[in-house]
């Protein structure tokens, strides 16, 4: 896989229910048209994260066709939805084997090949923190997981449930929300259950080439003994559950990659244990909330830590980025992140502009597709698939003002890629005012500098080079350079 590579996450469910639409039939993932693989191919996709394959659980379903948010969400955007269209969460994982529904372990198997016989991997999720509450192995071994046995819990009862075996078993929880009454929380201070997802995360190993860990936070040693200290106790394991399981899996298969949902500032903590990417939701809250200047500074971070970024607007977690950046903003910051150094994430929804975030549990997701979002992905991803922009050199550059004293010049972001004798500069008005900056041109050796998303070229003159040219950007303008040098 590239440097920088580029990633795009699939929902599996509702995008094959789209696929079913349009044919009028049932389909499995061996089904799917060669027409798909041919386009992502195009667009330089380097894998796909193929999102919620696991077998579903029936305890998850009821519960998420019962729960009242889910509802008012699909509700306001698709009134007369109906319930058999709301299935279990993903991230309730009953079993690794993937979905009947879906076609199986075979059809996941055609799927795969499908990709690699294109130079594209595939990417699935493991579930670190917790499996469905009704997963087999909830009734079978409920000392994997945290439990006051047969007894009633002392504190937090809520957080807790019964199994089939009067078991007292806690829901898994983000120690920051409420607890996701469809889940059973694994305990990590107990070795057997370490054994036993790390089995696990080599059977999912077998079946792609990388994945996506959920939350893969709440499994190291300090946060579980934080979150559970009434529970398992203070002492801290020698060693981190991630340590062990990816030593594992990549005993077996060395290329493995690992991607890493973490947040709180942990995501260094977890590069050190070997992940290969990691979420950066701060990149992402600056992008949606934030100016040019503190976007700057989350830029000026390492370059090992940058190379090891997820960046992303869009994922399933999110609101759709023409709802929450707006536009014009939603495709500069998409330009933002397809030029910096690091993982690039796309959902598959945000390239064909889906208006609004659906809850995960709807597969019934007829959005109309947006031709003018996605033709302006069509023409980013193919500008950004350029060699340069994935074994090039990358460093961020000050924006210089056309005069002295001139401000505006602070809300362009701008950085270079250099590789051999291509060079690139990318400048984004991150704001909603005009704004300009003085391009240099010192050290390029062509004499027109050719500008990406408008095709248009700029000759050089000599007053040009030694003095740069006075850009200006209208609000959330873009523009990519490429010249020699």
């Amino acid at each position: 896989m590239r440097n920088n590579p580029h990633i795009l996450e699939i929902n599996a469910r509702s995008w094959l229910r789209r696929y079913e639409r349009e044919q009028g039939r049932k389909l499995t993932l061996a089904d799917v048209p060669a027409s798909f693989w041919e386009k992502i191919q195009k667009m330089g996709f380097d894998a796909v994260w193929l999102m919620g394959v696991w077998k579903h659980s029936p305890a998850a379903e009821k519960i998420a066709r019962e729960h009242k948010e889910i509802q008012t969400q699909i509700s306001a955007i698709k009134p007369d939805f109906k319930k058999e269209d709301v299935t279990a969460s993903p991230y309730a994982v009953y079993d690794y084997v993937v979905d009947e529904a879906l076609g199986g372990n075979e059809a996941l198997s055609v799927f795969r090949k499908n990709l690699n016989e294109r130079g594209i991997q595939l990417f699935l999720d493991f579930v670190g923190n917790h499996t469905a509450i009704d997963a087999p192995v909830v009734t079978e071994h409920p000392e994997l997981f945290i439990t006051t046995g047969t007894h009633a819990p002392h504190v937090h009862a809520d957080w807790f449930f019964q199994n089939p075996n009067g078991h007292y078993i806690a829901h898994g929880r983000d120690p920051y929300f409420a607890p996701w009454t469809d889940t059973a929380q694994l305990n990590y201070f107990n070795p057997q259950t370490r054994e036993f997802m790390t089995q696990k995360l080599l059977q999912v190993a077998s079946m792609c080439d990388g994945v996506r860990c959920d939350m893969a936070m709440l499994s190291l040693n300090k946060v579980q003994r934080d979150t559970w200290w009434e529970f398992i106790g203070g002492e801290l394991p020698k060693e981190e559950f991630w340590t062990q399981a990816l030593n594992a899996v990549r005993a077996a298969h060395p290329e493995f990659v690992f991607i890493a949902e973490v947040y709180w500032g942990l995501e260094w903590d977890i590069q050190e244990l070997g992940f290969d990417y990691t979420y950066d939701k701060v990149l992402y809250d600056r992008l949606r909330f934030a100016n040019a200047d503190s976007i700057r500074g989350h830029l000026r971070a390492e370059h090992l830590f940058q190379m090891r970024s997820l960046r992303f607007i869009a994922n399933h977690d999110e609101e759709e980025p023409l709802k929450a950046f707006g536009r014009e903003k939603s495709l500069a910051a998409a330009t933002i992140i397809s030029t910096l150094p690091g993982a690039r994430l796309f959902h598959l929804f945000q390239l064909l502009g889906r208006p609004e975030r659906m809850p995960i549990q709807y597969i019934n997701d007829d959005f109309t597709i947006d031709q003018a979002v996605e033709q302006y992905y069509w023409k980013i991803l193919a500008i950004v698939s350029d060699p340069a922009f994935h074994g090039g050199q990358w460093s961020l550059q000050e924006t210089v003002p056309v005069y002295a004293g001139e401000e505006s010049c602070r809300h362009i972001l701008s950085w270079t890629w250099r590789q051999r004798h291509t060079g690139k500069m990318v400048f984004i008005n991150y704001s909603d005012s005009p704004a300009q900056c003085r391009v240099p041109f010192k050290g390029v050796v062509s004499k027109t500098v050719r500008e990406e998303l408008e095709q248009k070229e700029l000759t050089l003159t000599p007053e040009l080079k030694s003095q740069g040219w006075e850009m200006v950007l209208k609000p959330y303008a873009c523009k990519i350079f490429t010249y020699e040098i």
